[in-house]
């Protein structure tokens, strides 16, 4: 696990703890000598834990996309992609690293942490998935998912392809001792 994707708000949000998570986990991945991969933007907890991981010497790359790249480009990474789509962005982001760690975060957040998820589900990766659950602030998500299980349209093994804590460093530790797992989607 070289290089982290981190998926996150483009907001501070309302609690000074997102902010200060954001530059926790910047400064733990930049402690295990790792780089960020990130949605490229200035701004909120993307520019956060991107200012931290440069502050402590190691890699930042942004993957943009071009339609409001102008607007919220961080001017000091390391690398900046401009493409062509959030559907290219997402697939770069993805590409490029070696595990993934979701912030909070709005919509987009969401949907980034979900793709992969299922992705994970089906059985096209095996990188490690992390969810910093700052403050509480994903625990109705939590339970939506045991909700789903419990409905039938969630394995419990695959709730496992999920690692969740409310530490950054303990939850890159997580991250690094995973060991994948084989349960397919449709198997009885």
């Amino acid at each position: 696990m070289q290089d982290v994707c981190v998926f996150c708000g483009s907001s501070p949000g309302e609690n000074p703890l997102f902010m200060q998570s954001a530059k926790a986990l910047g400064e733990a991945i930049s402690s295990k000598s790792m780089g960020l991969i990130y949605g490229g933007a200035q701004v909120g907890l993307m520019g956060q834990v991107a200012d931290a991981v440069l502050a402590g010497g190691q890699k930042v790359i942004g993957v943009i996309p071009q339609s409001f790249a102008h607007k919220v480009s961080h001017e000091g990474l390391t690398e900046l992609h401009v493409v062509d789509s959030m559907h290219t962005r997402k697939a770069m982001m993805f590409e490029l690293a070696g595990a993934c760690i979701a912030l909070p975060g709005g919509f987009g957040t969401l949907e980034e942490l979900t793709e992969v998820l299922t992705w994970a589900q089906l059985g096209f990766h095996q990188k490690p998935i992390g969810l910093l659950n700052i403050n509480g602030y994903y625990d109705a998500l939590l339970v939506f998912f045991d909700q789903a299980v419990l409905a039938g349209f969630i394995k419990p093994q695959h709730l496992e392809l999920l690692i969740v804590h409310h530490d950054p460093s303990e939850l890159l530790k997580l991250l690094e001792d995973y060991r994948p797992q084989n349960v397919a989607k449709w198997s009885r």
